[in-house]
């Protein structure tokens, strides 16, 4: 298994795309990319951590590679919004991309580049790419939100749509179950 980490706005809309997808065996909510060790949500909503709400994915990339769980962050958030996706706005919510090793770096960085060569966007990409320090998990009541209180207002009005696009998007790379 292997293990890539992604900032791409709130981790609630981030982690219910990923889990979806074949070879993902868990996607994990939490902080990177600040100062502060062992931050709590309180402290990362402040703005004033530095780091961004984030996900740890752990991969079999047997199944699925790391430029494909790239192709699906690029795909399902705005990398052009300077600190904010969507009404969150703040630090916390900037779009980053953490590698794990050279390989990593090399790759989010030429997906990053032809992109913006590609004129893929409207405006520039603003995605950071950086190295992981440390990877803090989030609270146990943010793990496995969109599952867990998909009822609630903001799960169907936000994270429903993202959800379904990447079903419909990125179907033959979902797990069998969530075909359905």
């Amino acid at each position: 298994m292997e293990k890539a980490t992604f900032g791409g706005g709130c981790f609630w809309c981030t982690e219910a795309v990923f889990q979806d997808l074949a070879g993902v065996q868990k996607v994990e909510s939490g902080y990177a990319g600040g100062h502060m060790e062992n931050p709590t949500y309180k402290q990362v909503t402040s703005g004033t951590t530095g780091h961004a709400e984030v996900l740890q994915i752990t991969y079999d990339p047997a199944i699925i590679s790391y430029d494909e769980l790239l192709e699906v962050f690029w795909k399902t958030h705005d990398p052009t919004t300077l600190n904010r996706q969507g009404n969150d706005i703040g630090t916390q919510y900037r779009s980053i991309v953490l590698y794990h090793n050279d390989e990593q770096r090399e790759k989010a960085e030429r997906y990053k580049q032809e992109l913006d060569a590609a004129g893929a966007f409207i405006d520039p990409i603003v995605t950071t790419i950086e190295p992981l320090q440390e990877f803090y998990p989030a609270e146990d009541y943010h793990q496995n939100y969109f599952n867990t209180h998909g009822h609630e207002p903001y799960c169907s009005f936000v994270i429903r749509p993202k959800v379904d696009k990447v079903r419909k998007v990125f179907a033959d790379k979902l797990k069998p179950e969530a075909r359905k």
